[in-house]
């Protein structure tokens, strides 16, 4: 079967699996692995192989930048702590303790390959997460820090993977240097997104055309990426930082480009994610036979690990949630109390692994410098898959009905700041007609258009949907005026935004529909 054939295959099964995924309980990151294994088990089909490097250089740093571009840079920042606490103590817990277990049961595994194992199985994979609480009105805070955990642990496990690799190579152990090297890749990573997430907020208000910006947008996690790894940085850690400076100004595109650039990163990064979590399927059973061919038992002690890796996030996380809280009570006044244990059960259970995780494990040198094999190299393989199928199926499957179960479907707190940001957006607007109505000469469709949205401020009040539905129309009459309050709402929602009235999300949600509605202005 050549290329083209393939690629056909490839997303006719994306396509199939997602709409099945609206359709059925199940997350689509499952369907699609699922159907990885399917098909690579069909002898008349060969199984596509994308090569590990493309999955850590090609599909990795867009996929994190839109993240990161998505993400509340203002709910990342208030949930710092435990952000951190997951991103690099529980990977630091995860790392130890999938060692110890791995050299108990694997006991003729060296240390060091031991520890490379945890790391490698260290980064959670939160799409098949999202997967499922997109669907649900889950407490932001829980899904704010998931959401940063996920963007923050890929670089610190696959930081924690690059020197655990050199320790086997090299089998030089040093806790101070391994810790300095830690600081200075990571810092160098911040500093290098920062400047390069500066330069990309300059290029998107100097460019002007939708498709160049889509072009010079999809450079920014490369550029971030590539030069950060060229000078030893994190390349990770790069791309996040570049994509959370480049989201916050967003605000400086033209409306009609916002629109049409946030669609095309969508559309990518979904793209992007299915054919990750299609390539965990075509990968395992290929690379689990030849472990088993080569490590007799291998999937027992790999079922062990998977356990492993389940339980120390029970042990990290119900501690993390409470302990910093009970012994600071300046800390729980800042964080606003206690989290909801139902939250942290949740929490705990959001350990689904990803692609990341294998594409680190298959990159794995072969042989060592002087020639020999790479030690426990089919060992590492094997765990990894076995931990990528248990967490992504078990803890994939069901985390729909562990949220029923433990009642977290409640109100998000992100409804009523969008109430209340369309009422001072609605607001601005009026107080811009009235500036307006001031005048001597004031066009009839001015004061049609102010009371259209005083109706609308009132139906928001009030909950009158058949209200706002009635001004929503007779504001398309006054259309001509209308593009003059857009800069006026815009301007309400920005100040908003600075000042932690509504998060990011909530900005981008109400932000993007007052660049739709000023674009169909535009067309008319």
């Amino acid at each position: 079967m050549g290329i083209p054939p393939t690629l056909i295959l490839m997303l006719g099964i994306i396509g199939v699996m997602s709409l099945l995924a609206q359709r059925v309980a199940i997350p689509a990151p499952v369907l699609l692995a699922v159907a990885g294994v399917a098909w690579s088990l069909i002898p008349s089909l060969p199984s596509p192989r994308i090569p590990p490097e493309v999955i850590l250089t090609v599909f990795l740093p867009p996929l994190l930048y839109a993240d990161a571009w998505q993400a509340s840079w203002i709910d990342f920042r208030r949930w710092l702590r435990p952000i951190l606490q997951l991103a690099i103590g529980l990977v630091a817990f995860t790392i130890l303790a999938v060692g110890l277990v791995a050299h108990w049961a694997l006991s003729g595994l060296p240390w060091a390959a031991c520890f490379l194992l945890g790391a490698i199985v260290s980064p959670t994979d939160t799409v098949a997460v999202h997967a499922v609480l997109e669907r649900l009105r889950v407490p932001r805070r829980v899904t704010a820090i998931l959401g940063g955990e996920s963007l923050v642990n890929d670089a610190t496990g696959l930081l924690g993977v690059g020197l655990a690799t050199a320790v086997v190579l090299t089998g030089v152990f040093e806790a101070g240097r391994i810790g300095l090297s830690f600081a200075r890749i990571a810092g160098f990573g911040v500093v290098i997104g920062t400047v390069i997430g500066l330069v990309a907020a300059k290029i998107n208000y100097s460019v002007r055309g939708t498709h160049v910006l889509f072009v010079f947008s999809l450079l920014v996690p490369y550029t971030a990426y590539f030069l950060a790894e060229h000078v030893g940085a994190s390349g990770v850690l790069a791309v996040v930082i570049a994509g959370f400076i480049a989201s916050w100004r967003l605000h400086y595109i033209a409306p009609e480009s916002r629109v049409e650039l946030y669609s095309s990163w969508e559309q990518l990064a979904f793209l992007l994610n299915a054919l990750m979590f299609l390539y965990v399927g075509l990968e395992a059973p290929d690379r689990l036979k030849q472990a088993i061919e080569t490590v007799p038992g291998i999937v027992g002690f790999a079922l062990l690990i998977s356990v492993a890796v389940i339980l120390s996030r029970f042990v990290w996380v119900f501690p993390g949630a409470y302990l910093p809280l009970w012994l600071s009570p300046s800390l729980r006044r800042r964080e606003g109390g206690y989290p909801s244990p139902r939250g942290v059960a949740l929490a705990s259970w959001c350990g689904v692994r990803g692609a990341v995780s294998l594409a680190a494990a298959l990159s794995l040198p072969v042989s060592m410098n002087d020639g020999t094999p790479f030690p426990g190299r089919p060992e590492i393989i094997a765990c990894t898959l076995v931990v990528i199928l248990v967490t992504l199926i078990g803890q994939g499957l069901t985390l729909l009905p562990l949220v029923h179960r433990l009642g977290l479907s409640d109100a998000d707190p992100t409804d009523a700041e969008v109430r209340h940001a369309r009422e001072a957006m609605l607001s601005a607007g009026i107080a811009r007609l009235d500036a307006f109505c001031s005048e001597e000469s004031c066009p009839i469709a001015v004061y049609r258009l102010r009371d259209a949205m005083s109706d609308q401020l009132a139906s928001l009040q009030d909950e009158d949907a058949m209200a706002r539905a009635q001004a929503l129309r007779r504001l398309s009459i006054a259309g001509d005026v209308r593009r003059a309050v857009y800069q006026a709402q815009t301007a309400a929602l920005l100040t908003l935004r600075d000042q932690g009235a509504v998060n990011d999300r909530a900005h981008q949600e109400l932000q993007l529909d007052l660049d739709r509605a000023n674009n169909d202005l535009r067309a008319g």
